[in-house]
């Protein structure tokens, strides 16, 4: 085997996505003591954001600064190599979110025992299921209250749209929680509440071995033993390919925050998660062990630091090895760079790296050059397919409040677009600029950004819209039709594609059944 085949079959790169608060960032934490990367709980201190009020806004930037850069995270684990990367949990950084997924083999969802499925959960997981990404789900907090385990797991079949596999399973929740039976290896872990210490484990031959009964007593064996029958009835065998196809998520259960039943999920993770996979571009599907380079721009970190306009644009490798100074094109400018100083993420340190292998994420610093999507190649031309662009839900009209500067706001309009901050339309009855985001806090931070960054300023007007869809059509009579119809609610986005702005649910519905040659997408994905 090559050193190349080598290094792919040991890359594991995964997000970890989930709700506010459901325990994403403490998850992330744990693996990374479990792998060395850090050595006493509580050195991942990222996620300030949701105990921040708008008031101190430019802090909430201040956190989310820390926030990305520490959400690529690679630490060694046995034979592994691993790279986490963490999502913002607030929605008003979905897009961010979306956009991670796409540079990721496979996902690990974190749920919340006593909450459920939660709306931001269950949009994340259209994103894998558009991608058939696999997906393995934690449940978490299970020594707090919360619901029945198996509601939990109806729950998630309906909601996420999955087809569900314990491969392990709690003994009692909430103050009387025991401890988890790993299905997946027979073993039973106690369940002691330390935040630094790993659990105690109970080697048992099956699930009949009385030892059980000596470590949980016999009414909760008993229960346990009724509760895996149960599970091996209703529930498939589980299957590593349905798994990989995206189709089964096997369920783990334990509680983060006190390190239990982490090691469990990190152990299985590791030998059915995928390495590398193949990347579809434009031209045609590049796999990872062509020895040929390639790699996208899925993420792009503008700094809120004035005195340095440094960003850093995050590259994932999708093949071949990527070397430091050697000369890649940058396929849509066609011009060829070297990259001196390129880095990785080791938990909190940022290092200079001389070589990456596929599955790696690497930063390298843009002056510029880089938007959301661009491609490097060791020379061949190809474009990889889809970032998509979410339906945005609110919208404003940008105004110039400086005539003088007119210059200076288009330019920063334009690179916060790159960035993937918001998505621009104009307006094609009056031919005003219309900007779109997924959340409030977005069109502060533009404003805060366009005039610290580029000496602009801009007002905001409100216009109530419901939402933004791309419209096609193979029939173009009717499309011009339509267009005519709702000439007053049609813009164009950047690349120039139709877009109708509808302004209620109602008109949305309406459009779609007065019009039924026309088809109307939600993601610029089509």
């Amino acid at each position: 085997m090559s050193e190349l085949t080598d290094e792919i079959q040991r890359r594991r790169t995964f997000a970890i996505i989930s709700h506010p608060d459901a325990g994403k960032t403490t998850l992330t934490e744990k693996l990374l003591l479990f792998g060395g990367a850090i050595h006493i709980a509580g050195a991942v201190k990222s996620n300030k954001i949701k105990k921040t009020a708008t008031s101190d806004w430019m802090d909430i930037e201040r956190q989310r600064g820390i926030s990305v850069a520490t959400s690529v995270m690679a630490f060694d684990y046995g034979d592994y190599k691993i790279n986490i990367l963490d999502t913002p949990g607030h929605q008003d950084f979905a897009e961010d979110t979306y956009r991670t997924l796409t540079a990721v083999d496979s996902v690990i969802i974190v749920v919340d025992v006593a909450k459920g499925v939660e709306q931001q959960t269950r949009r994340l997981m259209e994103v894998c299921r558009m991608r058939s990404t696999p997906v393995i789900i934690f449940v978490n907090k299970l020594d707090r209250e919360g619901r029945d385990p198996f509601e939990i797991l109806d729950e998630l079949e309906s909601e996420l749209k999955i087809g569900v596999r314990p491969l392990s399973w709690p003994i009692n929740i909430g103050a009387k929680f025991k401890g988890v039976y790993n299905i997946y290896e027979n073993g039973i872990d106690l369940f002691t509440p330390n935040k630094q210490r790993v659990s105690e484990r109970v080697e048992i031959d099956d699930i009949n071995d009385p030892r059980i009964d000596r470590a949980v007593g016999e009414t909760d064996a008993a229960k346990l033993r009724d509760d895996l029958e149960l599970i091996e009835g209703v529930y498939p065998e589980f299957d590593v390919e349905e798994y990989l196809a995206g189709r089964m998520a096997p369920v783990f259960f334990g509680s983060a925050l006190n390190t239990f039943g982490v090691k469990e999920l990190l152990d299985c993770f590791v030998k059915i998660a995928p390495s590398p996979r193949p990347v579809a571009a434009e031209e045609r599907t590049i796999n990872p062990d062509e020895n040929t380079f390639s790699g996208f721009v899925f993420k792009i970190h503008a700094n809120m630091d004035p005195n340095h306009r440094s960003c850093i644009a995050f590259v994932k490798i999708c093949s071949g090895k990527f070397e430091r100074n050697a000369n890649y094109k940058h396929v849509r400018s066609g011009k060829m760079m070297r990259f001196a100083a390129p880095t990785a993420f080791m938990a909190q340190k940022k290092s200079i790296v001389d070589e990456a292998f596929p599955g790696d994420i690497v930063g390298i610093p843009d002056t510029g050059n880089f938007k959301i999507g661009d491609t490097l190649t060791s020379g061949e031309d190809m474009q990889f397919k889809g970032l998509p662009s979410f339906s945005p839900e609110m919208f404003k009209y940008i105004e110039n409040t400086d005539p003088m500067k007119s210059k200076q706001l288009e330019k920063g309009i334009q690179q916060l677009m790159d960035e993937g901050v918001a998505q621009l339309f104009v307006n094609q009855f009056n031919g005003r600029k219309l900007i779109g985001t997924v959340g409030q806090l977005q069109f502060e931070v533009i404003q805060y950004r366009l005039l610290h960054e580029y000496g602009a300023q801009c007002r905001w007007e409100p216009i109530s819209l419901y939402k933004a869809c791309w419209v096609e059509s193979d029939d173009a009579e009717a499309l011009a039709q339509f267009k005519k119809r709702k000439h007053q609610y049609m813009a164009l986005d950047r690349e120039g594609r139709d877009v109708f702005l509808a302004d209620s649910n109602y008109v949305l519905q309406m459009a779609q059944a007065d019009f039924p040659k026309i088809r109307f997408h939600f993601t610029s994905e089509f």
